[in-house]
């Protein structure tokens, strides 16, 4: 029958489920869950079987759904109130109407406007907030505390918000070293930790190799520009290869972040959200470039393409083969890129207009296995 992978969607009404138990070759879709919340990221444990998805915002309040049935039924541990829970509170019409009361004061109430991502490193869970700050869970995501050592950073006070806002997106780990973490903040750039969260290195230096006179460098100065869009680490062991969208190109760091090199060269565009890394080749990446920042976020020249590298960003090429061509006018948004762990090795990405595009074979055919979803926020993976 094949491997069965599942991919885990998060859209502005909920999440989605789309699994696969033939080898990749048909879907069954399941959603919306989460009460229809606006869910920015969703994750899930292979081991254990757990999904945790993390969203929320103004109205509903912030917090981390999980749940330990394979999405059967999900929990909420609700981190911080929202609009919706002074409303309640504040009219006995509604609370009849809507058949419930308002939530009781949230731990972070007032401190979290929505989290923008959840991620299992080691025993413990992380979420990514806005404004931008790193939680972690020691209980599967039923409580949650502060990572201190991030929110007190030195450079905290000169962080800049980027275009949606101040906010943690990106939480990348080493899976043979719990420790060591690395996270994206837009737009601030990159940190990491090297001793689970104590203390934070700021690693946005650009590699000697790029030069001081870079087209891109900007108010920058030597370093990447602070909007770091998406980021991953290679699989493997030694080295702490990285790969990084940014939102003036896309860069490599061989050193876990101390250096970059920029690697945008080949590509139509230096502009765009999600990058994605082979689980089974540090080597083979792809990335979804868009026209620009101010020309409408879509495809080059209307006509959509995955970019893919076989020797790490050296060179590029276009994988076309089953995806719009002309009248392309849909945005892949930083989380909405992922791969699975089957073999060959599936990519994956959502569009805002709602569709799931699904390669199987690396990139070199992709079909569309969903479609009329809303806004797709994120995707991952989650391969038996």
């Amino acid at each position: 029958m094949g491997e069965s992978v599942r991919v885990l969607v998060g859209t502005t009404k909920g999440v989605f489920l789309l699994t696969s138990r033939d080898g990749r070759r048909t879907w069954d879709v399941s959603g919306p869950h989460c009460d229809g919340w606006p869910i920015n990221h969703v994750v899930g444990d292979p081991a254990s079987g757990m999904l945790w998805a993390a969203g929320g915002g103004e109205f509903h309040g912030a917090g981390v759904w999980r749940s330990a049935d394979g999405g059967v039924t999900w929990q909420l541990s609700l981190m911080a109130n929202g609009q919706l829970d002074d409303f309640l509170a504040n009219d006995p019409g509604a609370r009849e109407y809507l058949k419930r009361e308002p939530s009781p004061p949230a731990p972070f109430k007032g401190k979290i406007v929505t989290l923008w991502s959840v991620a299992k490193v080691g025993a413990k869970l992380y979420a990514g907030a806005k404004p931008a700050a790193l939680y972690e869970s020691a209980d599967w995501g039923e409580s949650w505390a502060l990572v201190e050592g991030l929110s007190n950073h030195p450079s905290g006070e000169s962080w800049e918000p980027g275009g949606a806002g101040l906010v943690l997106h990106t939480i990348v780990a080493d899976p043979d070293d719990p420790a060591k973490m690395w996270v994206g903040i837009s737009a601030a750039g990159v940190f990491a930790t090297e001793d689970g969260g104590a203390t934070w290195d700021r690693r946005n230096r650009r590699s000697n190799e790029d030069g001081a006179d870079h087209v891109h460098t900007g108010e920058c100065g030597h370093d990447v520009g602070f909007c770091v869009h998406n980021m991953v680490r290679a699989p493997g062991k030694g080295g702490d290869l990285m790969y990084q969208q940014n939102h003036h190109g896309v860069f490599r760091s061989p050193d876990g972040g101390r250096s970059w090199h920029e690697i945008t060269a080949g590509l139509p565009s230096s502009f765009g959200f999600p990058i994605a890394v082979d689980p089974a080749d540090a080597r083979r990446i792809w990335t979804f470039p868009l026209n620009g920042d101010t020309q409408g976020r879509f495809p080059p020249d209307a006509s959509a393409a995955v970019w893919r590298s076989e020797d790490a960003g050296e060179s590029w090429q276009a994988m076309r083969d089953g995806l719009p061509a002309s009248n392309c006018f849909f945005t892949v948004l930083r989380q909405a890129m992922a791969t699975d762990r089957a073999t060959p090795s599936g990519v994956y990405f959502g569009t805002n207009s709602g569709s799931v595009f699904a390669s199987a074979d690396r990139g070199e055919h992709w079909d569309e296995i969903a479609r009329h979803l809303p806004t797709v926020l994120s995707v991952e993976t989650v391969t038996a």
